[in-house]
């Protein structure tokens, strides 16, 4: 599903942020991605949607080369990307339903399979009740699973998770993830980054660990590995 050959990523300052990364993911693989912080772990998450490219090194996003790609290929490649993001970014003034719908009005979807899809997915999130309010009425837990239905609205093969549960509280962040698990055994990949140790070390999938832009681990039952 994914592949990255020898990729370095150097900002314009001249500071590396990935240093000859070299990974494969499968499809319905479910990764962690950890370190400690200014690790370059957005860098390498954000490379695989294209919101940063290469300085060097090659990525394979279900099929595509990426740095070969032309631009107006990027949005149908991005389609099949759905991105889950700390702090939610959800437009204030759309109410939940709509938030979720916009994600598929964009690619122009037909009318009648949003409002079929859009209640799907709010089912599966658990918040079928809550299409008609604004993000504002929501606590922080309903926020995320609001992020999450609009990142699988459209179905993607891949979702990127960065540090989805990092503004929640314990309890809820054990719900986000048993959703996150839920949307993997229905057969997306997920690529996650996070800080959680207890999540990390409880739920034991597969580990990439990221130290000062290097792959320092790389394990199929690992755990966090770093305190706190």
């Amino acid at each position: 599903m994914i592949e990255m050959h020898d990729v370095w990523k150097t900002y314009p300052d001249g500071s590396p942020a990935l240093k000859g990364i070299n990974v494969k993911v499968d499809r319905t693989e479910f990764l962690y991605v950890v370190g400690p912080s200014g690790a370059g772990k957005s860098t390498f998450m954000k490379l695989i949607y294209r919101e940063e490219r290469p300085t060097k090194g090659s990525i394979f996003v279900n099929g595509f080369n990426l740095e070969k790609l032309k631009q107006r290929k990027i949005p149908f490649v991005r389609r099949n990307i759905g991105v889950i993001f700390q702090d939610y970014r959800l437009l204030p003034k759309l109410t939940v339903y709509e938030n979720v719908a916009f994600a598929m009005e964009v690619i122009e979807a037909p009318k009648k399979f949003i409002m079929k899809r859009v209640q799907e997915v709010l089912d599966l999130v658990k918040l079928s009740d809550k299409g008609g309010s604004l993000p504002t009425q929501l606590s922080g837990g309903e926020q995320q699973r609001v992020a999450i239905a609009r990142a699988i609205v459209n179905n993607p093969a891949v979702i990127i998770a960065d540090e989805p549960t990092g503004n929640l509280d314990p309890d809820t962040s054990w719900e986000i993830m048993k959703l996150l698990e839920e949307i993997n055994f229905r057969g997306a990949t997920i690529i996650m980054a996070t800080h959680n140790k207890e999540i990390v070390n409880t739920m034991r999938k597969r580990v990439l660990a990221i130290e000062q832009g290097e792959i320092a681990r790389d394990e199929v039952r690992g755990e966090y590995g770093y305190e706190g």
